[in-house]
């Protein structure tokens, strides 16, 4: 199979299930923002040295090929025999956050993102995180969308968040509180 297929020269392209859609239909764009999520994750996955991290980043990644090709689905559906989110999926992260939040200290007030760049690129992923969770969460306005999705994605976004504070701890990188200027 090639790589170009020459469809998508005018601009549009097909959903699973056989459909076409304009490149900039929200589906696309849903799915186009958990597609570059995931780069930034491999990109994060690169940087970090635990293995333990390491391990999870690639489980999420995989849940997120699942979350893309769930979210590519045409309206008409698919007879195809796509892997689903589940509950589990979500109850892991949690674990995850949990396991982290016990070795971090209090947070007192926002934290500013960066320190590291390992730091920094986990934040990166994170608003990307926020910005493909407001992407489906539209598209769930005019389609069918599974509740799971948009609850992974809230909850993924809370992971990658306290990871990059677990990195700024592990790393010895300084948390930068925010303090708002109140005067000017």
């Amino acid at each position: 199979m090639k790589i170009y297929t020459k469809k998508g020269d005018k601009i549009g392209t097909g959903l699973i299930g056989g459909s076409r859609v304009s490149k900039n239909d929200l589906r696309i764009r849903a799915y186009g923002t958990v597609d570059e999520l995931n780069a930034h994750i491999g990109l994060l996955r690169d940087l970090v040295k635990e293995n333990s991290v390491h391990d999870q980043l690639i489980s999420i990644q995989d849940r997120l090929f699942t979350a893309g090709s769930l979210l590519a689905v045409s309206e008409n559906g698919t007879s195809m025999k796509l892997p689903a989110l589940i509950e589990t999926d979500i109850s892991i992260l949690e674990e995850w956050i949990d396991e982290m939040d016990k070795y971090l200290p209090m947070m007192k007030t926002f934290i500013l993102p960066g320190g590291h760049i390992t730091v920094s690129n986990c934040h990166i992923a994170r608003t990307v995180c926020r910005r493909a969770e407001r992407s489906i969460v539209e598209l769930a306005t005019q389609s069918d969308i599974p509740a799971i999705i948009v609850a992974y994605f809230n909850r993924l976004s809370d992971y990658l968040f306290t990871l990059g504070r677990k990195l700024s701890h592990d790393l010895d990188a300084d948390e930068t509180p925010w303090i708002p200027k109140t005067e000017r």
